[in-house]
């Protein structure tokens, strides 16, 4: 009888040390910065200065994505060449390749174009196996707000764990507003950034 108390205490221990490895953090935060990657698309450079922000705080491997054939500089170019791409769902190739496997939890930062999710990004969430990971959209927009990007970030991953992203105002490239994270403006958003990413359970220089 005594050997098989200790068979069966044994026998607990192991099944709850088992259970303990395979248990996943409760936060994103929880995981360590190298396995962390924030990838943003940005013209205006606002959308870089937010992801910056995001990389300040959580550490993580940044990385921009660029497309094999660039945009037009042109902003009426750039606004009718994206209007076909949607209309056809053609996704553009993109230059920027990512080891995806190294990672366990991806920021996804972009602009609103055409209240839409840009289609860069689109090829980017076609492109890679998110199956599994944490993805956290993070956006600027010219005042107009996310229209339907975060919820085709959703449809196109569906088999990753997405939590809550972050919106603010950038610049009004259409009006010539382009760059504004300067200044009162710059300070505003980092605040509201941290806030953000405190909610999400990460800590600044601790994550």
């Amino acid at each position: 009888m005594k050997y098989f108390l200790l068979f069966v205490f044994l026998f607990s221990s192991l099944s709850c040390t088992g259970q303990t490895e395979k248990k996943l953090p409760a936060n994103p935060g929880e995981k360590g910065s190298d396995k962390i990657l924030i990838v943003y698309l940005t013209r205006t450079k606002n959308t870089k200065a937010v992801a910056e922000m995001i990389n300040q705080e959580v550490g993580g491997d940044l990385v921009e994505l660029e497309l094999v054939n660039p945009y037009p500089e042109d902003y009426r170019a750039i606004v009718a060449q994206v209007a076909r791409e949607n209309e056809t769902g053609f996704l553009p190739p993109l230059k920027t390749k990512v080891d995806i496997s190294k990672y366990e939890t991806i920021f996804l930062g972009f602009p609103t174009w055409g209240m839409q999710l840009p289609p860069p990004m689109k090829s980017f969430l076609h492109e890679n196996d998110l199956s599994g990971k944490t993805l956290i959209p993070f956006n600027t927009n010219a005042g107009y707000g996310i229209g339907s990007s975060f919820d085709t970030v959703k449809e196109l991953a569906p088999n990753s764990r997405i939590l809550e992203g972050f919106s603010t105002r950038g610049g009004i490239e259409r009006d010539g507003v382009l760059f504004v994270m300067e200044g009162e403006k710059e300070v505003e958003v980092k605040n509201e950034v941290t806030k953000w990413l405190d909610g999400l359970g990460f800590k600044k220089n601790n994550p």
